[in-house]
């Protein structure tokens, strides 16, 4: 049997490695020439020595050149690397429409961008943003040009309107747990999320869970597992031909379960902190401008904004997340503790 040449860029980070990992317990796994694409000298060795199915590739996303050949030979690319770099989104766009050109057939594009697409910049006063829904193509496209992951999101669909290819998108919202399988076990893979953490981290700074204003922002949730579910249940409804398996602009896929406010998540991180007698006060506070300014940098505006979406479609075609709210909260503590094992 002929085997799908499968190209995973990001396998030695947070989200690709779980992804990896899955399409690699899936019962038609051995169907797949899974390919992988990785910046790092040692970390490309270290998969190679973990004998596993699959075929390691030595350079960055960026490289234009290697990325357009490589998604030439590819009749499926999962991108998981950065959903913000339009080079490597373009190079790949370019090889695929290569690889239309050699076989007549659409190859499948599964691109990562993320939920914060819909932010909605409220410094933390309230959570009332508009809600997109994910079967919804022209809310999404009510989105200015200039939101973030936008730019990458538009050059996807376009190459899918010109025909070469077969376009989904999907959207993680606020990726929360530990991940498991045989690159993190290693300590190939990038074993944290980066919202939480960043958060974490300006708190055993301060001594105190911090949010903008009064920290009633909201934003939906999604753990990494279930994450993981749904880039194999997209797959499964493409070549299942699933009536709602769209793509191009009818193929944005949410990745939101339940939401969080920041204020419940400062709340618990100030709980653990207490927890770990790194803080004094279980209650949080609001970050001053000169605190936003030195942990967060030009994003400090993003921890204020609502981040809200419906994810019909996902689960329409059989997505169906059950770890909500209060296990994303009860893993606060393990990530203040691995930041504090870190040395910080």
């Amino acid at each position: 049997m002929t085997k799908v040449p499968l190209l995973l860029t990001g396998a030695t980070g947070y989200i690709g490695g779980t992804v990896l990992t899955r399409f690699l317990q899936r019962p038609d796994a051995s169907s797949f020439d899974i390919r992988l694409l990785v910046r790092s000298d040692k970390k490309a060795k270290a998969i190679q020595d973990l004998k596993l199915p699959v075929t390691v590739f030595i350079g960055s996303h960026t490289n234009a050149e290697l990325m357009e050949q490589l998604a030439s030979q590819a009749d499926v690319v999962i991108a998981t690397a950065d959903c913000d770099s339009l080079e490597a989104a373009q190079s790949t766009l370019k090889g695929l429409k290569k690889r239309h050109e050699i076989t007549g057939k659409k190859p499948i594009l599964i691109h990562t961008s993320g939920t914060g697409v819909y932010a909605d910049l409220v410094d933390g006063k309230h959570a009332d943003s508009e809600v997109f829904d994910d079967t919804n193509p022209k809310q999404i496209e009510s989105l200015p040009p200039t939101a973030i992951h936008r730019s990458v999101d538009l050059a996807v669909v376009a190459g899918d309107a010109e025909g070469y290819v077969h376009s989904y998108i999907i959207l993680p919202s606020t990726v929360w747990g530990t991940p498991t399988g045989p690159l993190f076990d290693a300590k190939i893979s990038n074993a944290h999320s980066i919202q939480i953490p960043y958060v974490a981290r300006a708190a055993l700074a301060r001594g105190q869970g911090g949010m903008l204003t009064e920290g009633k922002n909201v934003w939906p949730i999604v753990e990494i597992h279930e994450l993981a579910d749904l880039y194999s249940l997209v797959y499964d409804a493409i070549q299942n031909k699933h009536p709602m398996a769209g793509h191009g602009r009818e193929g944005f896929y949410n990745a939101g379960y339940e939401e969080y406010s920041m204020k419940q998540l400062a709340t618990s991180v100030s709980e653990a902190l207490v927890q770990v007698k790194r803080g004094t006060n279980p209650e949080p506070s609001s970050f001053t401008p000169e605190e936003l300014e030195k942990y967060f940098g030009r994003y400090g505006s993003f921890f204020g904004s609502n981040s809200r979406c419906l994810s019909v479609r996902s689960k329409a075609i059989g997505w169906s997340p059950t770890k909500g709210l209060r296990e994303m909260l009860a893993s606060v503590q393990y990530e203040i503790e691995a930041l504090i094992a870190k040395g910080l």
